[in-house]
């Protein structure tokens, strides 16, 4: 979908050095070669030098007339999922992303998208003919490049069933129908944590946390004011990065300057966070977060170490103290690249279960809902394999004794920021009692232990930068 409107607000902003937005074929080779998912066997300097280290989903793609920038892109579900916001300033020299609005708005548009298309994904007849509505449902969501509703799923397919807007003046267009009945608003917290361990001197250990609050609110009236605060516990990390939907009315400033990018200090702003807003009609993520949390909820140590045709294997996992003992789900899942299928496997733990994937190139190590009194656990075994076929995986970074455990888990009722929301602190300004309901939960998203017998790709600031 593209925007000649905008297109010419761009031109007007940046003058002789702006860059047209090419053909859609020549916009998407250059995205697709930028994300490396073409040509990735070449070394392209400005694209594959080890000094360049993204730390967003926001690239510079290379066209014809010059370099193309802000491109927000990511990948989900075997999907590519990209926008251009405008920036309503100079480019040269570049601002920094917390300024350009346009990024939030973006964003929101895409993950509206992403929350409309994937619950289809495994049936690729439905997916079509989503994606084959999305022109229709563009033209309402984003009539003239700006995005009034991000909420897809809430609008409808074709034009024949689109009603009149609202005669009530106050109603904000992302309200597109009212709720009759009890008021009732429902919040919840998912923070996700990602993590690298090595095990090593020279490399540091890196962890990273993120976080969603996402509310659904059950009110009548055109444009009803609700005030939402999340809180801290004493001494608990402050929230960074934060990005506010577009129905949230006012902000407290310095809530918005605190970026992860920067050193913390004691003026940092520790809350109670805020958010005064007019909700939309069906559920959406009131903001998102980041923080700096001191320590990764399980610490793991992967030994692997090659013995003539054999591997043992070692894996030892520590929960800390501090974090909840009560798991929906916690495995550790050992892959093996590179090798043919498991034909032995000789293995002892102190807890949980060990199970080989029907493939037998995976050990899966169910530890369960909860760890033991000690709070650690340990595996050690050893694996020979046979001859290796095609439908065994192979990994081009995962060489030889360079290889990884992964962690999969959640745990209900917990925040590793300790952020939660305080029921009593809800403001809901209609009549009657409403229904408030509150949940969080943590989950675990690209976490990764590497065998610290071999080297391991690294991605790591030093704490001396």
């Amino acid at each position: 979908r593209r925007y000649p409107t905008v297109e010419m607000r761009a031109e007007t902003f940046n003058g002789s050095t702006h860059v047209p937005v090419p053909s859609d074929n020549a916009f998407l080779k250059a995205l697709l070669f930028e994300l490396r998912l073409i040509d990735d066997h070449i070394f392209v300097e400005h694209r594959d030098t080890c000094t360049r280290i993204n730390h967003s989903s926001v690239y510079s793609v290379c066209t014809e007339g010059g370099d193309l920038w802000p491109v927000l892109a990511f990948q989900k579900s075997g999907l590519i999922y990209a926008c251009l916001p405008l920036v309503e300033e100079t480019l040269e020299p570049r601002p920094p992303l917390l300024t350009v609005s346009g990024l939030s708005q973006g964003l929101a548009l895409l993950l509206g998208i992403v929350d409309y298309i994937s619950p289809s994904r495994k049936n690729e007849a439905e997916m079509s003919a989503k994606i084959g509505q999305l022109r229709n449902l563009l033209i309402q969501a984003c009539p003239l490049g700006t995005p009034l509703n991000t909420n897809i799923r809430s609008l409808n397919s074709s034009f024949d069933d689109i009603q009149e807007m609202p005669t009530d003046e106050n109603q904000p267009a992302w309200r597109s129908n009212t709720y009759k009945g009890k008021p009732q608003v429902n919040v919840s917290i998912t923070e996700k944590v990602k993590c690298m361990q090595y095990d090593k001197r020279d490399a540091v250990d890196v962890w990273q946390v993120y976080g969603a609050v996402n509310c659904k609110c059950d009110i009548e009236g055109s444009a009803p004011n609700v005030t939402l605060s999340l809180n801290l516990p004493t001494n608990g990390p402050p929230l960074q990065d934060i990005v506010v939907h577009h129905c949230v009315t006012s902000v407290e400033p310095a809530m918005l300057m605190s970026s992860s990018a920067e050193p913390l200090d004691d003026s940092v702003y520790n809350g109670p966070y805020k958010f005064p807003f007019i909700p939309p009609s069906d559920s959406f993520n009131l903001c998102y977060y980041t923080s700096q949390v001191p320590v990764p909820p399980i610490m793991g140590r992967y030994q692997l170490i090659e013995e003539g045709s054999q591997l043992k294997i070692t894996v030892n996992l520590k929960l800390h103290e501090s974090i909840k003992n009560s798991f929906d789900y916690c495995e550790a899942r050992i892959p093996f690249f590179n090798r043919g299928p498991i034909a032995q496997l000789e293995y002892k733990v102190s807890y949980g279960q060990l199970d080989l994937s029907r493939e037998k190139s995976l050990l899966v190590w169910v530890i369960g809902q909860k760890f033991p009194k000690s709070l650690e656990v340990s595996l050690t075994g050893t694996v020979s394999f046979g001859t290796a076929g095609k439908e065994h995986p192979t990994d081009y970074v995962c060489t030889g004794n360079t290889a990884y455990v992964k962690l999969y888990f959640r745990i209900p009722d917990f925040t590793l920021t300790g952020c939660y929301v305080d029921q009593h602190s809800v403001q809901i300004f209609v009549p009657g009692k409403p229904k408030i309901t509150a949940s969080r939960e943590l989950i675990s998203s690209d976490y990764y232990i590497w065998n610290s017998k071999a080297p391991a790709p690294m991605v790591y600031k030093t704490l001396f930068d």
